[in-house]
């Protein structure tokens, strides 16, 4: 039986600011995963360094030829992927090419759409087209900001507002700017991070986290967490370090509840995604829902947002993550 088993990566690291945050991603994975079904594995990628933890406690270099590895002296490859990197190579398509490279099926959705969602900017104006209200936004490129000044961002975005790296998987670099004196440390801060910086307006109201995920049998969109801290926004220290109170299911009216799942199914369905994403939205007094980002590698760990909202479903996370790997198979 044990020889039936589909053997699991875990794919965790990356190189982006949040790679420590990527390894508890898969440590909470990897006590999610079924162990009765599954061989797991966490595989930790950095720059060209990939090694696998093996049971003994030790680790094996990855070939990353065909992304296999060397096992009590045998030769073992992965039946599935499990991407868990939040930022650069595993959520802006770099790892899935590889992967479609090396005909190993994976967790996450195709490169194009990596590509898109992880740019915040490019996702926001193609959404637009299909009637997803987002907020205002300009990109500013790294050796063209003289092309649009201060002034104009006050006139056109307004304060206060946010600046934020517009191709980055991660809360680090973000400013809530309040005047326009602000904004150039801002831009200098968040280019720190990306070589593309995106200003986007304001919104006033509730924001929610609420993920999804399909297979060829169903469609789940779990209860959505309501997002309520004392910072000033929703930033590194509130996600990460505590600073925020996690309200799940979230306390909306009945019928935006409904509307803001149908809102996450269909641009589910429009950027046909695979596997779990969780979609930000911040809802007006008046009940408009507007998209802030999507996610496609959300975190798993302990205190992660789609951890709760399982539960809240009376999930199981096992059951989950079994959904998402058979799906492919």
């Amino acid at each position: 039986m044990n020889n039936l088993k589909r053997d699991i990566a875990i794919v965790c690291g990356g190189d982006s600011s949040e790679h420590d945050v990527s390894l508890r991603s898969a440590q909470g994975l990897f006590s999610f995963f079924d162990k009765e079904r599954y061989n797991v594995y966490i595989v930790d990628v950095k720059g060209q360094d990939w090694n696998v933890e093996l049971p003994d406690g030790t680790t094996a270099r990855i070939d990353r030829n065909d992304f296999s590895f060397v096992e009590n002296g045998k030769a073992k490859t992965f039946d599935y992927a499990y991407i868990t990197i939040h930022g650069t190579p595993g959520e802006n398509g770099i790892m899935q090419g590889y992967f479609d490279l090396v005909g190993v099926p994976y967790s996450t959705s195709g490169v194009l759409v990596e590509a898109m969602t992880f740019d915040k900017f490019v996702l926001n104006q193609y959404l637009k087209g299909y009637g997803v209200s987002v907020a205002d936004s300009l990109l500013i490129r790294q050796g063209y900001e003289e092309l649009v000044s201060d002034e104009e961002i006050e006139a056109r975005i307004g304060m206060p507002c946010f600046v934020k790296p517009a191709a980055d998987g991660s809360s680090f670099g973000v400013s809530k700017v309040k005047n326009r004196d602000q904004l150039a440390p801002a831009i200098r801060k968040a280019m720190m991070e990306s070589s593309e910086v995106m200003v986007e307006q304001y919104l006033e109201g509730t924001e929610i986290s609420i993920g999804v995920y399909k297979t060829k049998e169903k469609s789940v969109v779990f209860p959505a967490t309501e997002v309520v801290t004392t910072n000033e926004f929703f930033d590194y220290d509130a996600k990460y370090n505590g600073q925020v109170q996690e309200i799940t299911p979230a306390r909306l009216p009945e019928d935006v509840t409904r509307r803001v799942k149908e809102i996450t199914s269909h641009i589910y369905d429009i950027l046909h995604c695979n596997g779990i994403i969780r979609i930000d939205y911040i809802i007006s007094k008046e009940g408009k829902i507007s998209m802030l980002e999507v996610n496609t590698t959300p975190g798993m760990t302990p205190t992660s947002f789609i951890p709760q909202q399982v539960k809240a479903a009376g999930l199981k996370m096992s059951d989950v993550l079994t959904d998402i790997v058979e799906n492919q198979f």
